[in-house]
């Protein structure tokens, strides 16, 4: 797998769960977050919805941009601190349901893809793979 298709890999992530937020933003609230948290009226909507489109613009910088081993590197340790996220708003203090997980499911899998990616991208730098 060449870097370039890792980063589409990436990209394809935030463009799920970010096309999910939105475009149907009332779903995802309806089933990521717990009842009580639910009643946030327009606004909840709203922010969901606007989150979404910031993941759909970042999937765009991963899917056009030009990834060097460095940036692999940084960006999986800039997804580490969403683990903690993803793990105090479901175990420790929920607000998420437990398909709230599905975020941290795209962040291991982008995590794995960076390191994929840094993997192929040190080699492709040093000549061992073209």
């Amino acid at each position: 797998m060449t870097p370039k298709r890792i980063q589409f890999f990436i990209a394809l992530v935030f463009f799920m769960l970010g096309g999910w937020a939105t475009f149907f933003p009332q779903h995802v609230i309806d089933t990521v977050f717990l009842p009580e948290y639910r009643d946030g009226g327009r606004i909840l909507s709203f922010a969901i919805a606007c989150f979404g489109a910031q993941a759909l613009l970042s999937g765009l910088f991963a899917a056009f941009s030009r990834f060097t081993a460095l940036t692999f590197l940084v960006y999986g340790i800039a997804l580490l601190p969403f683990f903690g996220f993803n793990y105090y708003f479901t175990i420790h203090d929920p607000v998420f349901t437990n398909m709230g997980l599905l975020d941290a499911v795209g962040n291991v899998i982008m995590l794995a893809l960076c390191y994929v990616g840094w993997r192929k991208s040190k080699a492709s730098e040093r000549g061992i793979i073209s």
